[in-house]
């Protein structure tokens, strides 16, 4: 029987607006998801409950309410979009669920603007909800995005279509990122702060952003013909066609057995990759001790330097396959984690690079006490032991009372670009108290020094700081390094994040892009939807188990063995890459397609 071919050369518009879908959806990820929105809703979220807020029976803090958010939206997705899948690949609705699903989460982003306008003690509450409801929107528009690639070309354009999408994302999110970073850092007050508007603006804009440019995917990629589609079915008959084909999918792994390797393969090594990314700025904050402004820079070096390399990983599957060109990615990613381990942040030299900085004031015969860029909140620390340590060297320390907070006494440090003089900083004349202070540092996370006076030249270190090295099971690797490396070339942990943003950068959109054309190329186009659904379940699963392994090593051990945990994954991922046959792989799909199809084998 003749018919329709099994692949079709692609159209150049078609995958224009395919990519601009990616373009458009990368502002939420990188505006909203990293750089902006965790700030503002910790800002509401503290100033409207403290500390803590009893939810649900458990005291629980801004970024654990964060989580649950981010959570609850893959795991929804996770469990619906293979279902969703199966539905997807017997009528002609992938497009109309690309549609639905981007409404309610670039409505959603843009919805978040909206949370000025309630009360101070919804306004975290408002943001809670939209964010995750923008999460189901990424997520579930996501799968059937996926879904897309196979009908967008041959199996051979996949890698060059899949990475210049990826490329498009990266590009298109960092542009707006650098805008948004532009207009809070040069828009401000007389008192140095942004104008109310202007991060309400930053989510609206956001959302304008990924619905405007998502319109050019919607006018530009049909839909994808479906061969012998259904009828409409009604709930009950869609759950249970959806149920019963997912159990034939696993009753059929034998028929599949590359692409259910290559699924597990992807779930380790792609678990370790995200959740690297996804904890980078935690471990940069808490471990080396990063500024946000490091942070924020880094993300820009990864967007920019990710766009153009992901088009590089094009070209070298082009020149050897997408499998190798994959297999060097993850050989890249192992170097990278393991390079991290190595940063360590340059030993104390300088008077103003500690956290707590005592001045000798001659005039007034006694020490002016002020806080470095580098120290932490105090009021970001939910353990009352550092609240208790502040309270009993209250005279020595730069603190005060923090006026947010009614059911309890919480300090943060003074502020010395404040108008205010009560907060300007702080002072004292009893060198003695001094002394002792800098006695109790040993179980701290804070540094200080003392400039002139009787005391000049005194220092004390926490054994906690980011620059205290020895103690964990794997600090002879950043300690050697910093000592052999790092020092004699005073290269900074802050140049040392970068050095690790452009090489993540690197290797970041070759790896998702052709992980996810090779699993494109081994998916039979008549069941792209289903097993898309797999991909993103296993996906939205490993979001959540990388993060947990390493939270799981690093309270056993330390942050580090934490990082080296991650990196287990993507080796064990790696070496399962090596049994992977493609070809029988695709062999499989076109022979799935024809039956599907009603197509007749050439003999």
């Amino acid at each position: 029987m003749q018919g329709a071919t099994l692949d079709r050369q692609s159209n150049l518009e078609s995958v224009r607006g395919y990519a601009f879908y990616d373009w458009g959806k990368s502002a939420f990820e990188t505006s909203v998801t990293t750089a902006v929105l965790p700030a503002w809703f910790a800002y509401l979220f503290l100033k409207a409950n403290g500390l803590e807020a009893e939810i649900l029976g458990r005291n629980m803090t801004s970024d654990a309410v964060w989580s649950v958010a981010v959570a609850i939206g893959a795991l929804l997705v996770a469990i619906a979009s293979p279902s969703l899948g199966v539905i997807a690949d017997r009528r002609a609705i992938k497009m109309w669920w690309l549609r639905i699903l981007t409404y309610l989460g670039a409505g959603s982003t843009i919805a978040l603007a909206f949370a000025p306008v309630f009360d101070i003690s919804m306004q975290w509450v408002w943001i809670f909800v939209m964010f995750l409801l923008a999460n189901i929107g990424l997520n579930g528009a996501g799968v059937f995005y996926n879904a897309l690639l196979p009908h967008m070309g041959t199996d051979d354009e996949m890698d060059a279509i899949s990475n210049k999408a990826f490329a498009y994302g990266y590009f298109g999110g960092g542009v707006l990122l650098l805008i948004h970073l532009l207009m809070i850092t040069f828009i401000v007050d007389g008192a140095g702060s942004n104008p109310s508007w202007l991060i309400p603006f930053v989510m609206a804009s956001s959302g304008a952003w990924w619905l405007g440019f998502a319109m050019l995917t919607f006018k530009y990629v049909p839909e994808p013909e479906i061969e012998n589609e259904m009828e409409s079915l009604g709930i009950i008959q869609s759950a249970k066609l959806a149920f019963g084909e997912l159990k034939k999918t696993f009753s059929e792994w034998r028929k599949f057995k590359t692409l259910f390797i290559y699924m597990f393969a992807y779930f380790l090594f792609i678990d370790g990759i995200n959740s690297v990314t996804a904890l980078a700025g935690i471990y940069g904050i808490s471990v080396l001790g990063l500024t946000t402004t490091a942070l924020i820079a880094t993300i820009l070096v990864i967007q920019f330097v990710a766009a153009p390399c992901a088009i590089g990983f094009t070209k070298l599957a082009e020149a050897t396959s997408t499998k190798s060109a994959l297999t060097m990615s993850l050989v890249g990613w192992v170097v990278v984690v393991t390079a991290a381990l190595s940063f360590a942040p340059l030993e104390l030299s300088q008077h103003s690079e500690y956290d707590f900085q005592y001045d000798w004031n001659q005039e007034n015969t006694e020490y002016d006490i002020t806080v470095g860029d580098t120290a932490f909140a105090l009021k970001l620390s939910v353990d009352d032991s550092e609240q208790d340590w502040a309270v009993k060297w209250l005279n020595v320390m730069p603190i005060h009372e923090d006026d947010n907070y009614d059911d309890r006494t919480i300090y943060e440090f003074n502020n010395p670009d404040t108008e205010s003089d009560e907060y300007r900083g702080a002072s004292t004349a009893d060198t003695q108290l001094i002394e002792m202070f800098f006695e109790d540092f040993s179980e701290t996370r804070f540094s200080a020094s003392v400039s002139g006076g009787p005391l000049d030249g005194r220092i004390a270190l926490g054994d906690e700081h980011p620059t205290s090295l020895g103690d964990g099971p794997l600090d002879v690797v950043p300690e050697t390094v910093r000592d052999k490396l790092w020092e004699p070339l005073g290269f900074g942990v802050m140049y040392q994040f970068l050095l690790l943003g452009c090489m993540a950068g690197a290797l970041l959109g070759g790896s998702q892009g052709l992980a996810r054309s090779l699993f494109g190329q081994m998916v039979p186009e008549t069941r792209s939807a289903e097993f898309f659904g797999f991909f993103g379940f296993f996906g939205k699963v490993a979001a959540l188990l990388g993060p947990a392994i390493y939270a799981f090593m690093t309270t056993m051990y330390d942050s580090r063995v934490g990082v080296a945990s991650l990196c287990l994954l993507i080796i064990a991922g790696t070496f399962l890459m090596r049994i992977v046959d493609v070809d029988s792989g695709r062999e499989d799909a076109r022979a799935e397609d024809s039956r599907n199809r009603g197509i007749e084998k050439s003999p």
